[in-house]
């Protein structure tokens, strides 16, 4: 059996930015020790953008034990952004609305299967995985949530990290790499990009204007002028949607045939991102992916705070992002903001509800889009892959 150098060894609980910034400066604890062919089970049950931003700590824990085994259990809408990856071995999906059978038969494959299992989140389910699976384990706890799980979790856990307010998931992600005493590697991963055959010859845009949730859109109106733009300004304008026909009919609204709609795979669209002279989306998976490719990425923010969820730049941030601005740039990735002072609400739409619209939203104008692009496209070009 695996063991820590002192698996009784607890870190502190840190439940803020600063308590977070603290625990940086703290010398590492010792690493577990594995074997060399080591088995490491990743436990990221969550949405395509939230299983992105956990590659991070994948990549850490790759680095640290370049022989081991890297599984991660994912559901199966996240499960095509996260397979390609180079650090990771298999994606095991997890159903989403399990049977008490689907459930034991998941359990039983897994069960102590793993030399360390980490939950990067702190949920029951996903910390009982962990648990389960691990013969040593790491995750998440909630320091703000119930008393009594946090203490249960905190209590099985080997090394426990409390899930910090208004710091970036990909930190988040790597308080964990920290809690496991190996150096952090802040680098997001996509999927290894695929032949695609439909890249323009010359200058393009990429555009993804389909968030999955209403008040997370910007205006039709507001994307055909963008596009418009984007062509006086010499790009040829490609529009990318996923594969839900809900989305499909959305973008159709959107475009009223301005733009040709183009689906791709997802190492299709790190291709196609590889060679974009600006990609422009919403707070989306696909934005997120962007920005990890590298290419000028412009992340069109509304009530969600871009300090958790603002897209990771290629080579991670020279300093966080603000709570809120007119337009705001770390590395190759633009977030564009309308700076309400109600912003970040963090709420889900002005009414509070996933089909509610949000002003800071449908404000925003289309000039200041252009500004940032602007701003993206004085940038020289990269070589192509």
């Amino acid at each position: 059996m695996a063991q820590f150098g002192s698996n009784k060894l607890r870190k502190p609980q840190f439940e803020n930015t600063s308590d977070a910034n603290r625990m940086r400066a703290m010398p590492l604890p010792p690493p577990p020790v594995l074997p060399a062919a080591s088995r490491i089970l990743v436990v990221s049950l969550r949405r395509i953008g939230d299983a992105l931003l956990t590659t991070p700590l994948i990549r850490s824990l790759r680095r640290a034990w370049p022989d081991a085994k890297i599984d991660v259990l994912a559901y199966a809408s996240p499960a095509g952004i996260i397979e390609g990856n180079p650090d990771i071995n298999r994606v095991i999906v997890a159903p989403a609305r399990p049977t008490i059978a689907e459930t034991a038969a998941l359990v039983s494959r897994l069960f102590k299967r793993y030399h360390l299992a980490v939950s990067t989140q702190p949920g029951d389910r996903p910390t009982a995985f962990a648990v389960l699976a691990g013969r040593t384990h790491a995750g998440l706890t909630d320091a703000a949530g119930p008393r009594l799980g946090y203490l249960i979790k905190r209590a099985l856990l080997h090394r426990s990290v409390g899930d910090a307010a208004n710091i970036h998931r990909v930190d988040q992600m790597l308080r964990l790499a920290d809690a496991l005493g190996i150096p952090r590697v802040a680098e997001m991963v996509g999927p290894a990009a695929a032949p695609l055959e439909a890249i323009p010859a010359g200058p393009f845009a990429v555009i993804h204007a389909a968030p999955m949730f209403r008040y997370k859109q910007w205006t039709a109106a507001g994307w055909r002028a963008l596009a418009a733009g984007l062509r006086d300004r010499g790009l040829e304008v490609i529009a990318v949607s996923g594969p839900g026909e809900a989305e499909r009919r959305y973008l159709d609204g959107v475009w009223q045939g301005a733009v040709t709609i183009r689906q791709f795979s997802w190492p299709q669209n790190v291709a196609l991102l590889s060679r974009t002279r600006v990609y422009v989306g919403t707070d989306t998976s696909i934005t997120h992916l962007a920005a990890a490719t590298g290419c000028p990425t412009l992340a069109l923010f509304g009530p969600m705070d871009p300090r958790v969820w603002g897209p990771w730049p290629v080579g991670g941030l020279d300093a966080p992002w603000q709570a809120s601005g007119t337009i705001q740039n770390r590395g190759n990735v633009w977030i564009v903001q309308n700076p309400l002072p109600c912003l970040p609400c963090t709420f889900e739409g002005c009414e509070r509800h996933i089909e509610s619209g949000s002003v800071c939203l449908e404000e925003l104008t289309t000039e200041q889009v252009l500004a940032a692009a602007d701003q993206a496209l004085a940038i020289k070009p990269r070589s192509a892959p």
